[in-house]
């Protein structure tokens, strides 16, 4: 597994691939992840996610954001589709990374960035706006945005990865705020996070049981794996877990007719929806974060002169790397 993971974040952390990914995405198969580059296909995509009992939480995809016009632009973006969110009566809120918003070189431009977005959504009907998480050195930089935050507003929460050995801290920390449990998607240190498949499966497992018998709001429990649905599914109804207090989320583009019977069965179900064209980071976290998300992809978009394309813009980044580090 770490050698899979390395080399899928090795490629979402590159800017060439990122940038080249921008210009042939659709002959990627990105529109089969990505919601469309447009606020108008986002706001169909989620009408018929809706349609079938399914909310969304949506992320206006962004990379290497580092200037402030940049950050700004991205904020304007955010809101922009968060308009359409409540002007359209849409059940869906939204997912944003600080670092999209100046985070990473300037922490007040971030904060005003992010105040803004918050303020704005309370004035939405109370519209959730969730942090979403991103690599351990940006943790203390979000806990810190959201306790401020969370002295004047209720309707903000973010990310908890089950293999940081932190998580358990954090699940601590935050019984008060809407919580998303995920398994993980970056390359940590193992003095920092478990690094096996086995172990984080069963802490993701520990943290989930943990938060549902604890909380104190609402907790998304976004996987694409059945084994821990069906755990889940089994451990809410042993302890009188009422399905109001919780919900499953999935990726848009992956394991769709599992999450249209889950909706089915009555339970709340979100799909985390992005959307633009800065798409290639998402996607290969996404395939670093389990094996099985590479055969998913595999059997529901990817063709073969995709894996062509991608091949070659991998080699390429590759040999500029060697390149640069001979100078």
């Amino acid at each position: 597994m770490g050698l899979f993971k390395n080399f899928f974040i090795a490629l979402s952390n590159n800017a060439f691939l990122n940038s080249s990914a921008k210009k042939i995405g659709p002959s990627l198969g990105a529109n089969k992840v990505v919601a469309g580059n447009s606020i108008a296909d986002v706001v169909k995509t989620i009408q018929r996610l809706n349609d079938k009992n399914i909310a969304a939480t949506v992320d206006n995809l962004g990379e290497f954001v580092n200037s402030k016009q940049e950050a700004i632009a991205a904020k304007n973006d955010i809101l922009k589709i968060m308009s359409a969110i409540h002007s359209n009566g849409l059940n869906a809120h939204v997912s944003i990374k600080l670092s999209q918003l100046g985070a990473e070189f300037d922490s007040q431009l971030a904060y005003d960035n992010v105040y803004e977005i918050v303020k704005k959504a309370a004035e939405y009907n109370q519209m959730h706006i969730n942090f979403d998480t991103e690599k351990y050195d940006s943790l203390s930089d979000i806990t810190h945005t959201l306790d401020q935050l969370k002295t004047e507003f209720s309707n903000v929460g973010t990310v908890i990865q089950a293999y940081l050995f932190k998580a358990d801290e954090l699940i601590d920390k935050y019984p008060d705020l809407r919580l998303r449990l995920v398994k993980g998607a970056y390359k940590e240190s193992p003095y920092i996070a478990y690094q096996t498949t086995e172990e984080i499966d069963a802490n993701y497992i520990r943290l989930i049981e943990k938060r549902l018998l604890n909380a104190k709001n609402f907790t998304s429990i976004a996987t694409h794996d059945h084994r821990v649905i069906n755990h889940v599914k089994k451990f809410v109804e042993a302890h009188n877990i009422d399905k109001s207090q919780f919900e499953f989320q999935m990726l848009y583009g992956f394991r769709t007719e599992l999450a249209e019977s889950i909706a089915k069965e009555g339970y709340n179900f979100t799909i985390y929806v992005p959307y633009g064209d800065d798409w290639f980071g998402y996607f290969m976290r996404r395939l670093a974060e389990r094996p099985q998300n590479l055969t998913l992809a595999f059997k529901e978009f990817v063709k073969p002169k995709s894996l062509a394309v991608v091949g070659a813009l991998s080699v390429t980044a590759l040999l500029l790397g060697k390149v640069r580090n001979k100078r």
